[in-house]
Parts: structure tokens; C-alpha cells; sequence
């Protein structure tokens, strides 16, 4: 079943909270967005957050599979959710 984009909006921000109790992953991916901390408030009620955060974590396979780990996911619903934000053919997956 494919995921919606208020899912996958959903699965972002229980990222983003499992990733404030990872610090040295909060700092990669707020350098990536170009943050400082105390632009993530902010930042997180932007429509683009999720999709740059789920784009975070695909990057690099390992993280994917940390994350997935870490909020009782399979790495497939997280890339599953990226597809629902950013349309289908996204790092070759179609949605579901």
C-alpha cells in the first residue's frame, strides 16, 4: 500500500524527534539544511521539512537503516514515504 503524504509527513516528524536524541546526526543534518539549532523549531513547520529530512536519510544507506531501526520501521516504509513527497522514480522507486 503506498503511503500518503500525510503519512509520510508524519513519519518525518518522528524522525526528526528520534534524531534530537541522536546529536551527532541532529548536527549532520542541520548542517546539510544549512541550520543552526535554533532555526529547527521553524524549520520544522515548513511544508518542505519532511521531504529534506527523509532526503537526509536516504543519502547514505547505513542511516536509513539506523533510522528505520530506531523509529520500528522497514527502510522501504521510509523510502516509501520520500516517494509520497517527491513523486514516483525518486532514487528509482515507484510508489506502491
Amino acid at each position: 500500500m503506498a503511503t500518503s503524504p500525510q503519512q509520510a509527513h508524519d513519519i518525518a516528524t518522528r524522525i526528526l524527534i528520534a534524531m534530537a536524541e541522536r546529536p551527532d546526526d541532529l548536527v549532520r543534518f542541520l548542517e546539510g539544511a544549512g541550520l543552526q539549532p535554533s532555526d529547527l523549531r521553524a524549520f520544522s513547520d515548513r511544508p518542505d521539512m519532511a521531504l529534506f529530512l527523509l532526503d537526509f536519510l536516504v543519502e547514505e544507506d547505513n542511516r536509513l537503516c539506523d533510522f528505520a531501526d530506531v523509529v520500528g520501521m522497514r527502510p522501504q516504509d521510509i523510502m516509501s514515504a520520500r516517494t509520497a513527497l517527491s513523486g514516483p522514480g525518486s532514487y528509482g522507486w515507484s510508489a506502491d
